[in-house]
């Protein structure tokens, strides 16, 4: 990964999943963004950047790129996608919600073998405090510090940074995997990165109900993970049956346990693995000194 303030970011599509002030708190960040495409308005000018119609163009004028944040509308993120990895742009984030999951089956076929790390769809993006913002996170929540978080929610992943924050604990990234049915980067591929990073000292994991990918995790944590892992599950008194549709878990359940996907098969799974759990946001921090101490 290469997630430093040199590091080279353009933007792909500028429709309502971005807005001018998301743009202008990446550069006050710090973030090295040199341009934007949007095809048919190339030679023009968007929130203060050149913008151009191909992504072959802005290589061509810019050199390597190494990263896009794309926010084109969802059946458009396919396209958008396969022209950034053509240009071998190593890291794709997709802001947008909604792909549709057969485009994402096909995008996540070609970026596995091209190499191509993929974050979302669906997702706020990533942040490294005080060094770089790609996407949609709040810069207000977070400081620098030894705290990884990697989540699925996106405004959760905010409040879980802001308590940390608040009691003293700073954070070495922060990433949103994404909230759709199908996504890019999974939490264990995060878990292995965190795990690796000489700057993050524990981990925060979000989760929430839907899929499965949780108690992947758990059993993960327990195989290969050394460092600290606190956990937090949302939704864990939502009604049985009943589905959150703006996490995009819709797939079938046919013949999987009643229990699958449920906040209580999550938090079952973190016992089994004795990862801490908290009950609320705002006891993470307390767990997490708990852990490093």
């Amino acid at each position: 990964m290469n997630l430093t303030p040199d590091s080279k970011v353009l933007i792909q599509g500028f429709c309502e999943f971005i807005s001018g002030t998301h743009v202008a708190q990446m550069k006050a960040y710090g973030t090295n963004l040199v341009a934007g495409v949007n095809p048919g308005c190339g030679g023009q000018e968007l929130h203060g950047l050149p913008v151009f119609d191909l992504v072959e163009e802005v290589i061509e004028q810019f050199g390597v790129i190494d990263t896009t944040i794309i926010c084109v509308d969802p059946y458009d993120v396919l396209d958008a996608a396969l022209e950034a990895i053509a240009s071998h742009i190593g890291q794709i984030i997709i802001i947008t919600a909604g792909v549709p999951p057969l485009d994402m089956v096909q995008l996540l076929r070609k970026a596995e073998a091209c190499e191509t790390l993929v974050i979302g769809p669906n997702s706020p993006g990533i942040i490294v405090p005080g060094k770089i913002l790609l996407g949609t996170q709040p810069s207000e929540f977070y400081t620098p510090g030894g705290v990884g978080i990697v989540s699925r929610s996106s405004t959760l992943t905010y409040e879980v940074a802001y308590e940390l924050t608040k009691a003293g604990l700073g954070q070495s990234i922060s990433v949103s995997i994404g909230s759709d049915a199908i996504v890019g980067s999974s939490f264990l591929q995060w878990l292995q990165i965190l795990d690796e990073d000489e700057t993050t000292e524990a981990i925060v994991l979000v989760g929430q109900p839907g899929g499965g990918s949780e108690e992947a995790a758990a059993r993960y944590i327990t195989e290969a993970i050394d460092k600290p892992v606190i956990a937090y599950i949302a939704g864990r008194l939502a009604p049985p049956g009943k589905t959150w549709r703006q996490t995009g878990t819709l797939a079938t359940v046919i013949g999987r346990d009643p229990n699958f996907g449920t906040a209580q098969s999550k938090l079952a799974a973190l016992k089994e693995a004795e990862v801490p759990v908290a009950e609320r946001p705002s006891q993470i921090p307390e767990l997490l000194r708990k852990e490093i101490s």
